[in-house]
C-alpha cells in the first residue's frame, strides 16, 4: 500500500477542507438535482478529483461519513467503482474512519414478514434496507465478506410447498443496494456457512430432494464462482459453522449416521484441503457468534448459561446468564464493539438487551444496553465500512 501511505502523508488541512467540500457537494448534487448526477454516469476517465493525485483523492473520499456513500455512488462511475471495491474499505481503515453497524433481520410485529434494520453502538437506527430480492425463503444463511452482506440459498416458500434454492444475493452496505451473485453448485437449506481467509464456505444441509447433504463448497469473490471442495465424512444438517485460525469448524445439528444431535466437530483445513474430526462440540444450538478468538453459544436446553469455546485447547467454559423476565426466555446474538448482545425472542417492551463484555473486570462482565431491534431478531451480522 505504498501509494496510499504516501497519499496519507501528503494529506494536509486544505485537503481536509476539500473532503468536507466533497461531502457537501455530493449531498447537494444528489438532493437538489438528481438529473445532474446522470451527466457523470459515463465519466470513467480522468482523475477521481481534478487537481489531485488519485491516491490523495481516494483518501479524501474515504473521510466522508458512511451515511453519504449512496449519494457519492451517483456522482460518477469512478466514484462508484471505488466505493464498491475492497480498496475503499482498506483506505477507510487506514484513515481510522471505519464505522461498525449492526444489521438485524427483524420479524414484523404482525409476524407476517421481515425486514433488515441498521443499528449503531448507541442504538440509533440508521436506515432500512431495500427488500431482499428473490422469493421469500426460510433456512437461508448470511455471512459478511469484504464489508458486504451475502444472503445464500434457503428454501423458497410458495404456498404450502417449498423448494431448495441455490440463489446468492449480495447487499452492498456502502451503496445500499442488492445484486445477484453466482449460484451455488448445490441447492440447499438449513446448512452451515462461514467466512475463512476471505472465502465463504457452505456445508451440508438439506438438498433439493429433501435428503441431508455431505457436500461442501467455497465461494471465491474475485472470480464470482462457487467451487466444490471435499465433502464431509457424513451428511449433516441443521448445523452451524465458524472460522478460527484459518480453519473452518462445523458443529451442532444432526447426521443421518448418528442418533440424535451430534457432538462431533468437523474441521476443514483449506491449506491441506482435508477434513478432520473432534468430539467436543455443542448440540441444538439456537444462537452462536464469534467474538475475538472464541465462540459463544446458547443451547436450546440451557438458555441460562452461555457456552464459550476456546479453540486453542478445545475447551468449553460455562457462564451463567443473569435471570431476566421469563425463565423460558430465548435469545439471538449480536456483536458490536467487541461486546456480545443478547436480544430477547419474547415480545417484552420492558426488556433491556443484555450485554456481555469479555474484557471487563471479573464480576462486571454483564451489563444492559439500549440497543434493541424494533421486533424479534431472526439473525444479525456486523459490518465495518
Amino acid at each position: 500500500m505504498p501509494g496510499i501511505v504516501a497519499g496519507k502523508k501528503r494529506f494536509t488541512q486544505s485537503n481536509m477542507c476539500l473532503s468536507n467540500s466533497v461531502q457537501q457537494d455530493t449531498l447537494t448534487l444528489s438532493k437538489s438535482n438528481p438529473c445532474l448526477t446522470s451527466q457523470f454516469a459515463d465519466d470513467s476517465y480522468g482523475p477521481i478529483l481534478p487537481g489531485l493525485p488519485d491516491d490523495v483523492a481516494k483518501y479524501c473520499l474515504a473521510l466522508v461519513p458512511r451515511s453519504n456513500f449512496p449519494a457519492m455512488g451517483g456522482v460518477s462511475k469512478k466514484w462508484r467503482s471505488f466505493i464498491r471495491s475492497k480498496e475503499f474499505i482498506t483506505v477507510r481503515k487506514l484513515a481510522g474512519m471505519l464505522e461498525e453497524w449492526l444489521y438485524v433481520l427483524t420479524m414484523d410485529a404482525e409476524g407476517k414478514g421481515s425486514h433488515w434494520e441498521v443499528l449503531d453502538c448507541l442504538g440509533h437506527k440508521h436506515q432500512l434496507l431495500p427488500p431482499m430480492p428473490g422469493p421469500v425463503k426460510t433456512g437461508f444463511e448470511v455471512v459478511v465478506l469484504n464489508g458486504k452482506l451475502l444472503v445464500m440459498a434457503g428454501c423458497s416458500v410458495v404456498g404450502r410447498t417449498g423448494s431448495a434454492s441455490a440463489d446468492v444475493y449480495q447487499y452492498d452496505s456502502c451503496l445500499n443496494s442488492w445484486s445477484k451473485l453466482a449460484n451455488m453448485n448445490v441447492a440447499r437449506y438449513d446448512f452451515a456457512c462461514a467466512e475463512v481467509n476471505g472465502m465463504v464456505y457452505a456445508v451440508g444441509g438439506y438438498g433439493a430432494d429433501g435428503d441431508s447433504l455431505s457436500s461442501a463448497e467455497m465461494y471465491d469473490a474475485d472470480a464470482d464462482k462457487w467451487i466444490l471442495i471435499e465433502s464431509l465424512r457424513r451428511p449433516r444438517y441443521g448445523c452451524f459453522a465458524c472460522g478460527f485460525e484459518g480453519k473452518l469448524y462445523v458443529m451442532g445439528g444432526r447426521s443421518s449416521f448418528t442418533i440424535g444431535n451430534s457432538r462431533f466437530v468437523d474441521v476443514y483445513n483449506p491449506e491441506r484441503h482435508t477434513w478432520c474430526e473432534m468430539k467436543n462440540g455443542r448440540v441444538m444450538v439456537t444462537a452462536h457468534a464469534v467474538l475475538g478468538k472464541k465462540l459463544f453459544c446458547m443451547e436450546w436446553k440451557n438458555q441460562r448459561k452461555l457456552a464459550i469455546f476456546n479453540p486453542e485447547d478445545n475447551s468449553w467454559k460455562m457462564v451463567p446468564v443473569p435471570l431476566t423476565g421469563s425463565s423460558s426466555i430465548g435469545f439471538r446474538f449480536g456483536i458490536l464493539e467487541g461486546k456480545l448482545l443478547l436480544f430477547s425472542l419474547e415480545e417484552d417492551p420492558g426488556y433491556r438487551t443484555l450485554l456481555y463484555d469479555p474484557d471487563a473486570a471479573p464480576g462486571s462482565e454483564w451489563q444492559t444496553s439500549e440497543i434493541k431491534p424494533s421486533g424479534s431478531c431472526l439473525c444479525s451480522v456486523t459490518i465495518k465500512a
